[in-house]
């Protein structure tokens, strides 16, 4: 069986344009070629995708693929397809000449790649169908979904045990993106994978750029960050369906092409937004966590989370969909403790709603407790990661078991220099204290506030707290930049606050400390508009590109998808767009060197481009042929 590394970069080099391999993708492709059984963990954007369609083309072989979302299947299957690729999928969003066209494709042995939900791949129709074709090798996207320690745990993986009991002879080889060395251990028991090679990438993604501000001013702070990313593709990340919505209604008042996304909304919905990113129609989603595992847009620039995430491992393969291509994009959260408060509510009401619906099961109780138990432990991690002011490069890395090689990554705030203390932090942390003993500890965090920052409200008069000592010692400070600050407080064990819906806060042992001058507080602010500085990565990756030509290609490449009825980065992607903007190649030949572009593309797309590049190089005067 043709399985060279010459073998496989010639496949390579002929549907993607590609001369070389990216990190660990050989061995990958070979476990496949060699029906080894495989667990492959690389970083979203590390090429997972690739090392299962290459092994089905030397092969010549139809292998089957396990993918959970409809929009997920359609996007491969159409870059797939663009590049000259026999692939298919079968869903329930297949008109019934789709579905026609696929059973054909499948049937006449040409076929290499087949879809499939996991749902419709276990049911026994489609088992059989699946042995009819003489199938030997499953791919498994999106494996964490198995493990109930992971952060995106689906039920319905699990399901997918049968496949090794219907099909003892063929391979397995589960693909993810995040995955501990827990959720590792957990994938190989589930699936049943029989001595897989283990091949697990470095979680790093040094093109992405990590901010972690404390919120303040949550719409301001979000406008501060989308406004570096004119015209580019962002995903703005909200907890709430509400919040999506009334975001994206402040955003497009301000002239933003901007829309929602979330479950709530009815598929139809969902689709047409979804597809209106895609297409480049729309520059900015905001979204629910139900957005994103179906997005294979790669030249998304920009990921903001206006709320923490529920784990790492989310926060890992959210931000994961900025920068696919490998170029640079910036990822950023703004940070408040309430959030992780408001999470842990959210988590225990479920898990007593799913312990109410099990009833008396023992066997059912235990598994909840431990599912429970793991959700909190999770989002534990990901609020120590958001109040570390530490490399956020080296914090992820060595949650997914890998020490950081750099002392400095010059990606992120902290290296930047950007991560503000608070000036005279312990005698603000003081204030805050005592203005809480001398309201008696009978107050919540935003009657505080008032009576620190010195407001004239009726509750206040009434309570007499006008005349506390404490009364306007921080008015200088926003309400919402104190609340900030007492968050920050709770979460370092500075400062209690009571359970129910209408928690109070109260001093502990540690506040005392505080506020005889034996313990020292650090407390953070949130940097200035204007303030950020740009990292190397940012600035490398525009070196040499002409951005009016860049612009222009883009232009085209919009034209073509939308005649094609393709997304614009099914045609080029950024990447190749930008070596063209540099390189600006003067013949077909001459372009056939540009990364990303196959024999497929050239013959397809290459004279349309290549007449833009003579007009724009003509127009403004540009040297061809660049090196």
């Amino acid at each position: 069986m043709p399985g060279s590394l010459d073998d496989i970069l010639g496949v390579v080099r002929h549907y993607w344009g590609y001369d070389t391999l990216r990190p660990l993708q050989e061995e990958a492709i070979e476990a496949g070629l060699a029906g080894h059984d495989s667990l492959v963990v690389l970083p979203t954007g590390g090429g997972k995708s690739l090392c299962y369609q290459v092994p089905p083309l030397l092969g010549e072989r139809m292998d089957v693929v396990v993918s959970p979302l409809i929009a997920l299947m359609k996007d491969q299957v159409d870059g797939l397809v663009a590049n000259g690729y026999p692939a298919a999928a079968f869903h329930s969003g297949l008109d019934a000449q789709q579905r026609q066209e696929a059973r054909e494709l499948v049937r006449s042995g040409r076929c290499r790649l087949l879809f499939v939900s996991p749902e419709r791949l276990v049911s026994p129709s489609f088992l059989a169908f699946v042995e009819e074709c003489g199938v030997s090798s499953f791919a498994i996207d999106e494996a964490h979904c198995i493990s109930e320690w992971g952060h995106d745990f689906r039920p319905e993986y699990r399901q997918l045990a049968v496949l090794r009991e219907r099909f003892p002879h063929a391979s397995l080889h589960a693909y993810t993106a995040t995955a501990t060395p827990r959720v590792r251990q957990d994938i190989v028991q589930q699936l049943r994978l029989r001595d897989p090679r283990i091949i697990v990438g470095t979680f790093d993604r040094p093109n992405l750029v990590y901010r972690i501000v404390p919120r303040v001013e949550r719409f301001r702070q979000t406008l501060d960050v989308l406004t570096r990313h004119p015209g580019e593709a962002a995903i703005v990340y909200c907890i709430s369906r509400r919040e999506t919505e009334d975001l994206a209604v402040r955003l497009r008042e301000r002239g933003l092409r901007a829309a929602h996304y979330h479950a709530g909304m009815l598929p139809e919905a969902r689709r047409e937004t979804q597809e209106r990113f895609a297409d480049e129609r729309l520059d900015i989603v905001t979204a629910t966590v139900a957005f994103g595992m179906g997005i294979d847009r790669s030249d998304v620039r920009c990921v903001l989370h206006t709320g923490i995430p529920k784990s790492v491992e989310a926060y890992q393969q959210e931000t994961g969909r900025a920068g696919r291509d490998g170029l640079a994009a910036e990822c950023v959260l703004l940070y408040s403790y309430a959030d992780v408060e408001r999470w842990e509510s959210l988590l225990e009401r479920g898990h007593l709603d799913a312990r109410d619906r099990v009833g008396p099961d023992a066997d059912a109780i235990a598994q909840l407790e431990t599912a429970h138990a793991a959700q909190r432990t999770l989002l534990r991690q990901m609020a120590g990661l958001a109040s570390n002011a530490r490399c956020r490069h080296a914090a992820l890395s060595e949650h997914f078991g890998q020490a950081f090689p750099h002392a400095t990554c010059g990606a992120c705030d902290v290296c930047l220099g950007e991560v503000d203390g608070l000036p005279d932090a312990t005698v603000v942390a003081q204030k805050i204290l005592s203005c809480v003993a001398r309201v008696e500890q009978r107050f919540g965090l935003g009657h505080v506030a008032d009576v620190l920052a010195g407001a004239d409200t009726e509750n206040v008069r009434r309570l007499g707290h006008e005349r506390l000592s404490t009364y306007g010692l921080l008015r200088d400070l926003p309400k919402n930049a104190l609340l900030n600050l007492m968050h920050q407080l709770l979460e370092q064990g500075l400062l209690v606050r009571s359970d129910g819906d209408r928690p109070i806060v109260h001093l502990n042992d540690a506040s005392i400390e505080v506020m005889r001058g034996s313990r020292e507080v650090v407390l953070l602010r949130p940097i200035k508009a204007g303030r950020t500085r740009q990292a190397k990565v940012e600035e490398s990756g525009w070196q040499g590109v002409d951005r009016d030509l860049f612009e222009a290609m883009r232009a085209l490449r919009r034209d073509i998808a939308e005649a094609k009825g393709v997304p614009p980065y099914v045609v080029f992607g950024d990447v190749t767009l930008r070596e063209l903007a540099a390189r600006r190649p003067s013949t077909l030949e001459a372009m056939a060197g540009i990364k990303g572009i196959g024999k497929r593309k050239l013959a397809d797309y290459g004279p349309r481009f290549l007449e833009v590049i003579l007009e724009q190089a003509h127009t403004s005067g540009l040297g061809l042929d660049a090196e």
